[in-house]
């Protein structure tokens, strides 16, 4: 399964990417910033999604919204 980033660059385990544009929280009042970047993320069963650390917390994000840094 192929996961592409925002400018269509293939993604693989353990790439590092930044994120694009400022992301709410879901269930939390936070906010991912632009320009923050997530090392070491982990390929998910949805194409359009990834895992990473952001902040000392895994969470899953678009993959639309990040960029391979």
């Amino acid at each position: 399964m192929e996961v592409k980033d925002s400018n269509g660059t293939l993604l693989a385990e353990g790439d590092s990417v930044t994120i694009i544009k400022d992301l709410k929280v879901k269930g939390s009042s936070s906010v991912i910033k632009r320009g923050t970047v997530v090392k070491n993320i982990r390929l998910t069963d949805d194409p359009n999604e990834v895992e990473g650390k952001v902040e000392k917390s895994m969470m899953v994000l678009k993959a639309e919204f990040l960029k391979k840094a």
